[in-house]
């Protein structure tokens, strides 16, 4: 979904801001080898919802699940060789998790699906966003994104599907990805200009992710798998950029779902200092 489909854009822009200047057209082979790394990772999540199978990727590794369940922010590569590899590109794969104490699953989606107050929750990446289209299950959304890291100023702006799917009476799960993303150059600037699609620097060319959402123990348990596509880092630079990549991979995707969780946490606060005024108790005029 949107909101941690962002936290790698810093990653990739910082990571373009180090590649030599120049155009970086998606390729048609480069999208081939994306879209059946994708099909991969939707078909491991359709194993999680079989007899037999654990549904949230922590229950795997207890002592990560004792961990989550103390408080702490798990992230992690889903896969030994993130960033992958792929024709004139790379894959980024990772994974985290955290437990909303004292929550529900309606409070976490009133804050994952307000676009219109992204940039009040996700501050500073997000620059915008808005909803376009709204049903039960389906979301149409749009944001811009920015990295402070790009010296060129260089702003991203993308359209978004999301679903979400309601696996039993405590359980969902939703999938989210870029329909369109294209990127401005000179964002604020007056010769700011919006590339087309799939040109440009290929700080990122798409967005991927599958999000698990499990009520137990009080709370709520959020897992993120969010997978980027990028341009390919030259073989001279990959002993200093990599390190650097997943690194800053982590922390930006902490970051999120840390802001995730103030922002459920501010919500209720706000309700809950509101209800007396609710309830029709007495109050002086």
């Amino acid at each position: 979904m949107g909101q941690t489909a962002k936290s790698l854009i810093p990653v990739l822009a910082l990571v373009g801001a180090t590649l030599p200047a120049g155009a970086a057209e998606l390729r048609t082979e480069t999208l081939k080898a994306w879209t059946e790394y994708v099909q991969g990772a939707n078909s491991c999540m359709m194993q999680r919802l079989q007899a037999g199978h654990t549904f949230l990727w922590t229950d795997e590794h207890p002592e990560i699940a004792r961990k989550v369940q103390a408080g702490a922010i798990i992230t992690a590569p889903m896969t030994p060789d993130t960033p992958r590899r792929v024709p004139f590109g790379l894959i980024h794969h990772w994974i985290g998790a955290v437990v909303i104490p004292d929550a529900r699953r309606e409070d976490v989606f009133a804050i994952i699906r307000d676009y219109d107050r992204y940039n009040d929750y996700y501050h500073p990446a997000v620059l915008a966003a808005k909803a376009i289209r709204q049903t039960a299950g389906q979301d149409e959304f749009s944001m811009m994104l920015m990295s402070k890291a790009v010296l060129a100023r260089t702003a991203l702006d993308s359209d978004y599907h999301s679903t979400y799917v309601q696996v039993d009476g405590r359980r969902w799960y939703s999938v989210s990805y870029t329909t369109r993303v294209q990127e401005i150059e000179q964002y604020g600037e007056p010769d700011e200009h919006t590339l087309p699609p799939d040109q440009g620097h290929g700080y990122l060319w798409r967005l991927y992710s599958i999000t698990r959402f499990e009520e137990r123990n009080g709370g709520v348990f959020i897992e993120v798998e969010a997978m980027a596509l990028s341009r390919d880092i030259p073989a001279a630079l990959r002993w200093l950029v990599d390190p650097l990549v997943r690194r800053l991979s982590r922390n930006s995707l902490i970051t999120t779902l840390r802001q995730t969780q103030e922002a459920v946490g501010a919500e209720a606060a706000a309700a809950t200092w509101r209800a007396p005024a609710q309830s029709g108790s007495c109050h002086p005029r």
